[in-house]
């Protein structure tokens, strides 16, 4: 068994958004980013399937130019090769399941400055 808890030791980042794996199972990564207001991810594309899990806050999540603003709570998933961006509109919490073939380290250029 693995555990692990989104909400323990959250810091939010000055300059760009926090990311870190909570965890991974055999055939996905946990990632959790933390997002100070105003913060971005610019568009970028997974080669594999996401799901996204709006925990805290709100921001404004766009797809192929259309803007869809999640809120606590709201959970969607992506197909890989789909165009997608993140504006933070609030300080969030956001739950990101990565396929086990994906990479943090792919994640982590979608947000370097």
């Amino acid at each position: 068994m693995n555990s692990a808890n989104i909400l323990k030791d959250v810091i939010y980042n000055d300059k760009k958004p926090a990311i870190s794996i909570l965890l991974e199972t055999s055939t996905s990564k946990e990632i959790r980013i933390v997002f100070a207001r105003d913060q971005y991810m610019k568009e970028h594309q997974t080669p594999h399937p996401i799901t996204v899990e709006m925990v805290e806050g709100n921001l404004d999540f766009g797809v192929e130019g259309t803007i869809h603003n999640l809120v606590k709570g709201d959970i969607l998933s992506l197909d890989g090769g789909v165009p997608h961006d993140l504006l933070a509109k609030s300080k969030c919490i956001v739950r990101l399941t990565l396929s086990k073939a994906d990479t943090l380290q792919r994640v982590e250029d979608v947000i370097r400055l």
